[in-house]
């Protein structure tokens, strides 16, 4: 009972007015997982590559560190020019757009027409809708974003998602690295602390994905720990087998 009272508040002529009239923003959680999960697959693959090879802890270190700068630079900027090209489309189709409706109006118009009839609009409705949208040039122009290529009207910031990206991957991946930084410890015991660390990470930003999302925070955690598990079992077993390859 208390859901649907709930639910019903949400769905109130008020509450529904209030929430459209409030766009939602542009989420970044995408960003944030994705640059966490590749920030400490990356980085742990490297940690468990290196301890595979037989390299010193110094090596690790160094290793570690300089790919999680370079590695998360050039996330973050693949990122941003990604962002960057989908806004450009989305003003590119909006320019065309623009220009179809000056130059061949009836045309257009016929678009949102048979764009409407196909979602079951038919008769006088139909001529009132396509009179309506066709009568404010910027819904029209919107309109034929959304409804003929799917595209949303505004997206993401580039500089804001590759800053997320950045930040959430060197959060994540320096985390691994850590252990190797405890000088008293041998290089195996650092790597036993450095798998728990990751381990721990994998889980918590499946937790934090499946709490956000919605999900199994179970489910959703085993998944990431197992994504990345498997990304450091390969590259431990690679370095192993160079090791023994070449006698080092």
């Amino acid at each position: 009972m208390k859901v649907r009272s709930s639910l019903e508040a949400q769905h109130s002529p008020d509450a529904i007015r209030l929430r459209l009239a409030n766009a939602p923003a542009h989420g970044y959680l995408g960003d944030a997982v994705l640059g966490a999960i590749d920030g400490c697959v990356t980085t742990f693959a490297i940690v468990a590559g290196a301890v595979g090879a037989g390299f010193s802890g110094g090596v690790v270190i160094i290793l570690g560190f300089a790919n999680l700068i370079a590695d998360g630079f050039s996330m973050a900027v693949s990122n941003y020019l990604g962002t960057k090209s989908e806004l450009e489309r989305i003003e590119n189709i909006r320019s065309a757009e623009e220009r179809q409706i000056e130059e061949i109006p009836d045309g257009e118009r016929e678009e949102i027409r048979q764009i409407f009839m196909g979602k079951g609009f038919v008769g006088e409705i139909l001529e009132k809708i396509v009179t309506t949208i066709t009568a404010n040039r910027q819904l029209w122009v919107e309109t034929m974003v959304r409804e003929e290529f799917g595209m949303a009207i505004t997206g993401r910031q580039p500089a804001k998602a590759a800053s997320v990206t950045f930040a959430a991957f060197v959060c994540a991946g320096i985390l691994p690295l850590l252990s190797f930084l405890i000088a008293h410890l041998e290089n195996d015991a650092r790597f036993r602390v450095s798998a728990l660390l990751a381990a721990a990470t994998f889980m918590l930003i499946g937790v934090a994905k499946g709490t956000l999302l919605d999900r199994s925070i179970w489910r959703a955690g085993l998944e990431t720990l197992l994504t990345g598990g498997g990304a450091a079992v390969l590259a431990y077993g690679v370095g192993a087998w160079l090791r023994y390859l070449y006698g080092a």
